[in-house]
């Protein structure tokens, strides 16, 4: 069965409360076949971006960083990202930890 984006941001977003880790929905992207950034502010002026693709030796699903850096530059990597992709959805984590749950089973 494949999962829509809307379940899976709604399903992350339950799993990032069940921490405490605030987390937004900064742009809503297409229910069904939208894909999903994790932006990741660690509010010290920092941040981190994180997109889905596949392991190209097992076939997984998996997270990877796409970049990390000053957060206005994630911001303008994350806008670029929106012109080409328009059913993007992006999610913005809040932790000064660094904690995003993204290497948790099932995501």
């Amino acid at each position: 069965m494949r999962l829509t984006a809307r379940f899976w941001v709604d399903a992350y977003l339950g799993r990032l409360r069940l921490h405490d880790i605030p987390a937004f929905v900064t742009a809503h992207g297409d229910d069904t076949g939208g894909a999903v950034l994790v932006k990741l502010n660690t509010l010290d002026g920092m941040a981190r971006a994180f997109t889905r693709g596949f392991d190209l030796e097992t076939g997984d699903r998996i997270w990877t960083e796409l970049a990390q850096g000053p957060e206005p530059e994630i911001d303008a990597l994350i806008r670029r990202q929106q012109g080409f992709d328009p059913d993007l959805w992006v999610i913005e984590v809040e932790d000064r930890a660094g904690r995003h749950l993204l290497d948790g089973e099932g995501l």
